[in-house]
């Protein structure tokens, strides 16, 4: 008689706790799984449906004591009108040329990288990321990921987003942009690439990670509507 062999259970661990660094005087821990081997991508797309995001080859999601206030959220492609003020961030960045590539990092990321941090996250838990640092948090992935990028007519980069591919959608990792072109709104214009992508490909959803109802840093993800968020009844449209 044939045996038929299972794949071993995946092994969940908890954080210790660390300060949160979106509410003041909160503590953050996560509930982390390795993505490994053959069948890392299946994994991810289920992971990922069920609200955890992916870092390096980690999924995590957060687990934290006695808060909830970090929900998953993801853009309804099918469902997303261009208008207001997004529509005018669009036209203000028409002149923008979008790539794709493989997940390598460079040496004009890092320095993008950088500048920002420096301007917007000074005192995040990036602060201060070399450049072995940034390559690994670029190149170490286990899943289907992919580079965008965001040049003006004179080839000079002025965003970029790392993103994973799933059967389902395109998952926005890590983004930053040139924080001196304020006027151009460049971090909404990413997530219009994203949608702009997502739909060529006819994939229903762009995941934006988590949403903090009350917190300033999050608060653009809620412009781009239909959102669906992630709760105990599984995914459901925000009001």
């Amino acid at each position: 008689m044939a045996i038929q062999s299972r794949p071993a259970p995946k092994l969940f661990m908890v954080t210790s706790e660390l300060p949160c660094p979106y509410l003041p005087g909160r503590f953050e821990r996560k509930l982390v799984t390795e993505l490994t081997g053959a069948n890392a991508q299946d994994q991810y797309e289920l992971l990922s449906r069920a609200g955890f995001r992916r870092s390096h080859s980690i999924a995590y999601r957060p687990a934290c004591t006695g808060c909830m206030a970090c929900v998953p959220v993801r853009i309804v492609v099918a469902g997303f009108q261009l208008g207001g003020s997004l529509a005018r961030i669009r036209r203000r960045n028409s002149d923008l040329t979008l790539s794709i590539t493989v997940p390598r990092a460079t040496r004009e990321q890092y320095g993008l990288f950088g500048l920002y941090l420096d301007q917007r996250h000074g005192d995040g838990e990036m602060a201060g990321m070399d450049f072995r640092d940034y390559r690994a948090m670029v190149e170490d992935t286990a899943v289907d990921s992919r580079m965008l990028e965001l040049r003006d007519s004179s080839d000079t980069l002025l965003a970029a987003c790392l993103s994973d591919w799933s059967s389902d959608g395109v998952s926005a990792v890590y983004s930053f942009f040139a924080p001196q072109e304020s006027r151009r709104s460049l971090g909404s214009e990413m997530i219009l690439r994203l949608i702009d992508v997502a739909r060529n490909d006819k994939l229903p959803y762009v995941y934006l990670g988590y949403w903090i109802q009350n917190s300033r840093k999050m608060g653009y993800k809620s412009r781009f509507r239909p959102l669906e968020a992630f709760g105990p009844k599984g995914w459901q449209l925000l009001p």
